[in-house]
């Protein structure tokens, strides 16, 4: 009774919300500065409030806080800043729940695995926590990634529980219909919570990324798995937001922030490319590497429990609504967010900033532009006037690859925040345009294909006119890159 009346709690959170929210947008003070001062304090209580409910119920519910405390391109930065806690307060397991579930789940104790096995985990998260051990017949180092053993008995409670929530919210608050959320929650959980399925991903993502030339991507190898349990070549790092320890190994934050926009344009944008939906700072990790070429360090990432592959009309309208982005082409935009997720031209405001993680209006001139103060402020307020309420709305009725993309998106920006890098979105919007660009490229291609012969003269324009877009893109990019090296070497960035 006591996790469902968590639960309960969140209802009457939602009901205090709304009225917490009204109180301060109602309140009739002309100073504009005290409007702003009663604002934030709303925003801090009901995150706050919010806060107590997602630490209260644990597992599930820290996941969901996790993604929020980094959304902070949308979401106003008390609400963000609130939830950062939950990135380091995960719960672990006693070693004495773990042994249990390695005799239960092999059949063996962990003496007869492991000449070595670290009782205390190196690392702890919502669903599972890893050890580090050393394997008893090879001598191999590996990292132990186990299941918290009490899920087993709460996530199917949690997941009932948390659809009578959202449904009971969607009945006393229409506006506020996150059923979606809790089928998302239903078909993902499952997956992430299959060990064996995550090793699949993770020799999937490895063996792509090895045919991908220059890439410093490095998954760690699987060495076995069980459905609870998986066993990887330990490989450490340190957090891409570690500014220091960058600093210190002479590691440009440029180049990471680059690197890092290269690995997840290619999961979405590849043909058959395998997408990684939980990209958070905790699933990654920088090290030094002075013997690569090029670059001296290595992108390692972690946790390959939820993936989902793009289908390819999806990714290709995708790509052409990013070079109308860039381009700054409203008509196109809308055009192509229809296509994408069938977003109604009253929506399409919204949906821009969300993809974006920009003001609407910056998008009609330059989404390169670096984000302001005052824009930042713009979308701050735009929370409290009923932003959360539509977002809420319209996420419920896109395609939920597209809500996985968006959440990749969301993620991946934080963490280029976070670098503090010294070009700004400039360079990774660059990169943005070349994947983009070659996407649409191979789709021209193959529509020229259909129609015959490429020396006919039809086909012979068509196929220079795509060429000639491609090698725009591709020289735009490889000139400001150069421009990019050669300032840094003449010591101007």
């Amino acid at each position: 009774m006591s996790r469902l009346s968590h639960l309960l709690w969140l209802l009457i959170s939602t009901d205090l919300h709304n009225l917490s929210y009204r109180v301060a947008l109602g309140s009739e003070t002309e100073d504009p500065e005290e409007q702003s001062s009663l604002l934030r304090r709303c925003h801090k209580r009901c995150a706050e409030r919010t806060l107590r409910v997602l630490e209260q119920n644990g597992s599930i519910f820290i996941k969901l806080g996790q993604h929020l405390s980094s959304m902070n391109y949308l979401l106003p930065s008390e609400w963000c800043d609130t939830f950062i806690p939950l990135q380091d307060k995960c719960p672990v397991s006693s070693i004495e729940s773990i042994e249990g579930l390695f005799l239960k789940d092999t059949g063996r104790p962990l003496s007869e695995l492991f000449s070595e096995f670290e009782r205390e985990p190196i690392g702890a998260a919502s669903l599972a926590q890893v050890h580090r051990a050393t394997m008893k017949e090879s001598g191999q180092q590996v990292a132990v990634k186990v299941q918290h053993p009490a899920l087993e008995e709460w996530v199917p409670l949690d997941l009932a529980l948390t659809k009578f929530t959202f449904s009971t919210l969607k009945r006393f608050f229409p506006e506020y219909d996150l059923e979606w959320l809790a089928k998302e929650m239903d078909y993902s959980l499952p997956q992430e919570l299959d060990f064996d399925r995550e090793a699949e991903n993770a020799r999937r993502v490895r063996e792509y990324f090895s045919h991908v030339k220059g890439s410093p991507l490095v998954v760690p190898e699987v060495v076995w798995s069980k459905k609870r349990i998986l066993v990887m070549d330990y490989i450490s790092g340190h957090r891409p937001d570690d500014l220091d320890y960058l600093d210190a190994k002479g590691i440009d934050r440029d180049e990471v922030s680059a690197a890092l926009a290269h690995i997840f344009n290619e999961m979405i944008f590849g043909n058959n490319a395998p997408l990684h939906c939980d990209p958070h700072g905790g699933n990654l990790a920088v090290r030094e590497n002075t013997s690569r070429r090029g670059r001296n360090f290595d992108i390692i990432l972690y946790d390959h429990g939820l993936y989902r592959d793009i289908p390819t009309d999806l990714r290709r309208s995708y790509a052409k609504l990013w070079l109308a982005v860039i381009d700054a082409d409203e008509s196109k935009m809308r055009k192509y967010a229809y296509e994408v997720a069938g977003i109604t031209d009253e929506q399409f405001p919204l949906f821009a900033s969300a993809i974006t993680g920009r003001d609407y209006r910056v998008l009609t001139k330059s989404v390169a532009i670096p984000r302001s103060k005052e824009e930042k402020e713009h979308m701050s307020e735009a929370m409290g006037e009923g932003l959360l309420q539509q977002l809420v709305q319209m996420l419920g009725q896109v395609p939920r690859i597209i809500l996985l993309i968006l959440k990749t998106n969301d993620l991946t920006r934080s963490l280029d925040e976070n670098l503090h890098t010294k070009q700004g979105p400039v360079r990774t919007f660059l990169i943005l345009a070349r994947y983009c660009s070659r996407t649409v490229f191979q789709e021209q291609l193959e529509d020229i294909k259909q129609r015959g012969s490429a020396l006919r003269p039809g086909n012979f324009v068509r196929l220079l006119g795509a060429w000639g877009s491609y090698i725009r893109v591709e020289l735009k990019l490889s000139l400001y890159e150069y421009f990019l090296s050669f300032r840094r070497l003449v010591g101007f960035a």
